[in-house]
């Protein structure tokens, strides 16, 4: 059965011998391995002989290429040496990679695999306005840290010029919606184009974003804020890391997104960003949530394709007609 036919622990199980391989790639000596994520990609908890515990990552929808993650690990490496942003460091292949290449044909062809250091702590989840502050200053350093930073040589990082990040546009392609409801998806889209353009039109400076900062994303441990999967880094404005943040945050209180800019506004001024643009911004986050989902190869995700459709239609209406974007509906 081909793997995305299967259901999540089927697949879970097809990773998991590409996952050992990974693991002695990188020059771990498994005692245990268990996995503790199967949602874009795929994490297993690695515990060695030797008593260490490190994140092994298995690619399967991601769309970086070996140079996108020669780049996003070589960031997270200096952010972990340079910054005081708390980041697992990634750990190197006995060749100096930063990932490994492994066969799984229940897959269907080569499986790209990653290391990084162990996290303590739960995920965040729904953040409350003290985590969604100390992620305002966190953000704000990795900004900071970010416009000194360059991309080494023979790394590259995909531009965040247009609202789908450069995914082809799978919702324009669909057959399901009907003519209300593709035009919604059109207008959004034409509106968030207009606003991606009028930022990268000011002239400011791409730099490397983290472009994922969601309590998924984060852990929470003795008062201490860890940011993590940095598998969507890319070249961006720090505005639409602040936006993406933000939808998030839109579950019909204010009081996640205030804390969220304050904490930032302790660390660096906030960006300066007309507010229809900047709600174009967190909407266009909805816009790639559901393109992305359209791809999926995660059983769970997959069925959850057409009814998060639905969603999507609905919020982006709601901004149309509204100008603020939100995730929480009014009945």
């Amino acid at each position: 059965m081909p793997y995305a036919d299967l259901d999540d622990a089927a697949q879970v199980e097809v990773l998991r011998p590409a996952a050992l391989a990974g693991a002695a790639a990188f020059g771990l000596d498994v005692a245990r391995m268990e996995q503790v994520a199967h949602a874009f990609n795929t994490t297993f908890a690695v515990d060695t002989v030797e008593g260490e515990r490190w994140a092994l990552r298995v690619h399967t929808n991601s769309v970086s290429t070996p140079e996108n993650v020669r780049a996003q690990l070589a960031w997270q490496r200096a952010l972990a040496e340079e910054s005081d942003v708390e980041v697992p460091a990634p750990r190197q292949t006995g060749d100096g990679e930063w990932f490994a290449h492994v066969a799984c044909p229940g897959f269907g062809g080569p499986v790209l695999v990653t290391v990084s250091g162990w996290l303590d702590g739960p995920d965040v989840g729904e953040p409350d306005a003290e985590v969604a502050a100390a992620l305002g200053r966190a953000m704000a350093r990795l900004h900071e840290h970010a416009a000194g930073w360059r991309v080494p040589e023979g790394a590259s990082l995909v531009r965040f010029d247009t609202p789908l990040f450069g995914d082809p546009d799978r919702l324009a392609e669909l057959p399901g919606p009907d003519a209300g409801d593709r035009t919604v998806l059109a207008r959004a889209r034409q509106r968030c184009d207009d606003a991606f353009g009028r930022l990268l039109r000011s002239g400011q400076r791409l730099h490397v974003l983290h472009a994922d900062l969601h309590g998924g994303n984060l852990k929470w441990h003795r008062g201490m804020l860890s940011v993590f999967d940095f598998d969507d880094c890319g070249l961006g404005l720090p505005v639409l890391d602040l936006a993406i943040t933000t939808f998030y945050l839109r579950d019909g209180s204010e009081a996640g997104e205030r804390a969220l800019r304050a904490g930032y506004a302790e660390v660096a001024a906030l960006p300066d960003v007309d507010p229809a643009d900047f709600e174009a911004l967190v909407a266009a986050r909805q816009l790639l949530l559901a393109n992305a989902l359209l791809s999926t190869t995660t059983a769970d995700l997959r069925d959850e394709s057409a009814d998060y459709l639905v969603t999507t239609v609905a919020r982006l209406r709601h901004w149309l007609e509204t100008g603020r974007f939100t995730r929480a509906l009014p009945p």
